[in-house]
C-alpha cells in the first residue's frame, strides 16, 4: 500500500477534495457524476459529520465523507458512509479501506451507534457491513444497502439521508 497518512479535513482542502472526487467517479457506471457536489452541500449545510482525508508525502490522495441519516424507527446517531474516493492511478492499493477503517473508528470513538451504506456487499463486508431487510431504503437493489452496528441493536424501518442527497 501507498504510505500514508490520515486526517480531518481542514480549510483549504475542499478544492482538491473536489478534484479528487470528480476523478474517481468519472469512470463509475454507477455514477451520475454528482458526487463533488454532495460533498460540498453537506459540507454547507451542517451535514458533514466527518471529513477525512488521505495523504501521501506530496498531496491528498484520498477522502472519505460520512453525514447523519434518519431512520423511521427513531434510532439516533447514525451515520451514512460515502462518497468515498481515491485519485484513478492510486485505487486499489488499500487507501479506500484504510479511509473506511478510520471512520469507522472515529465514529465510534464519538459514540455513533452505527453505519449505513450504498456499495459493494463483496467490497464492505470485508468491514462487517452486512445487508438487513429490516432496514431499508427504496431504489436500489436491495443488497446494495447495508449497515454496521457499532453499539446496541440494530434498527429497522426506511432510511433518509441528509437532505443533500436529494
Amino acid at each position: 500500500m501507498h504510505a500514508i497518512t490520515i486526517r480531518p479535513e481542514t480549510q483549504g482542502d475542499q478544492a482538491t477534495i473536489f478534484a479528487l472526487t470528480t476523478a474517481a467517479f468519472a469512470e463509475m457506471p454507477f455514477s451520475d457524476g454528482d458526487e463533488p457536489a454532495l460533498v460540498d452541500s453537506l459540507r454547507r449545510d451542517g451535514d458533514l459529520t466527518l471529513s477525512l482525508v488521505a495523504e501521501d508525502a506530496q498531496r491528498i490522495v484520498g477522502h472519505i465523507a460520512f453525514s447523519p441519516v434518519t431512520i423511521a424507527d427513531g434510532s439516533l446517531d447514525w451515520f451514512g458512509l460515502g462518497p468515498v474516493s481515491v485519485w484513478p492511478e492510486l485505487q486499489k492499493q488499500g487507501i479506500g479501506g484504510a479511509l473506511i477503517q478510520r471512520g469507522i473508528a472515529d465514529l465510534r470513538e464519538r459514540g455513533a451507534r452505527g453505519i449505513i451504506l450504498l456499495g459493494s456487499p463483496v467490497y464492505y463486508s470485508r468491514f462487517g457491513f452486512e445487508h438487513d431487510p429490516a432496514l431499508t431504503y427504496p431504489g436500489p437493489p436491495a443488497e446494495y444497502f447495508q449497515r454496521l452496528v457499532l453499539d446496541g441493536d440494530a434498527p429497522s424501518g426506511q432510511v433518509s439521508y441528509a437532505p443533500a442527497f436529494g
